[in-house]
């Protein structure tokens, strides 16, 4: 037997908490002997089930962590690796198999590098709220220099797309990200809310006609 204590040490939490989680184990099927005031003791021999995916299922995400490689930043890049490398590290010879042979070839080059990049200054503005300034090189082929306020970047089949709000033109606007020549994240931090946000943008407008 171990103590309530002993644990909540270990685990660094409270004894309460400790005492809430084990409750919910037991519930769950785990078979924990013990009980409060008395201490806790795991059946020998019991451990948690493997994790167990289907051959689709395991598709899915290798092709998933794929994309996110090719098409997205190197720190994002680089998380997607690791997370395939666990799960090939879990998969009966069968599926592993199967990975190997399965038919999606997404390609990583080099010359995609200044993308990663821009890919990587605006998640960073998306995720931190911060004013970014882009150089655009519109449909009109004419360059121009905006501070917009990044809301989210949305794939499309053939483009990646940053929505966000534009200074210049004092409205939502969609820019190609493969338009954006150069971005620079800013010190200049914004707020969302019931009138600045993915979720207004999306109630209201619906569409992807605003270009620039």
């Amino acid at each position: 037997m171990i103590t309530a204590e002993q644990l909540a040490l270990a685990l660094e939490i409270s004894t309460r908490t400790l005492y809430r989680d084990i409750q919910a184990l037991q519930l769950s099927g785990v078979p924990i002997d013990g009980e409060a005031g008395v201490g806790y003791r795991l059946k020998a021999g019991y451990d948690l089930p493997p994790l167990m995916l289907t051959s689709d299922e395991m598709l899915a995400l290798l092709v998933g962590a794929r994309m996110v490689r090719a098409f997205t930043d190197r720190e994002l890049a680089h998380a997607a690796e690791a997370a395939e490398s666990k799960i090939r590290s879990i998969l009966p010879d069968k599926l592993l198999q199967r990975a190997e042979q399965q038919p999606y070839c997404i390609p990583i080059v080099g010359q995609d590098d200044r993308f990663r990049d821009i890919h990587l200054i605006l998640r960073n503005g998306c995720e931190q709220k911060r004013t970014v300034s882009i150089q655009y090189h519109s449909l009109e082929s004419a360059n121009t220099e905006r501070c917009v306020y990044p809301l989210a970047i949305i794939g499309w089949r053939q483009s990646w797309m940053l929505l966000a709000w534009c200074e210049l033109r004092q409205a939502y606007r969609n820019f190609r990200m493969d338009r954006i020549q150069r971005a620079t994240l800013l010190e200049q931090t914004f707020t969302t809310g019931p009138h600045l946000s993915l979720q207004h943008y999306l109630s209201s407008e619906m569409h992807m006609d605003h270009i620039g």
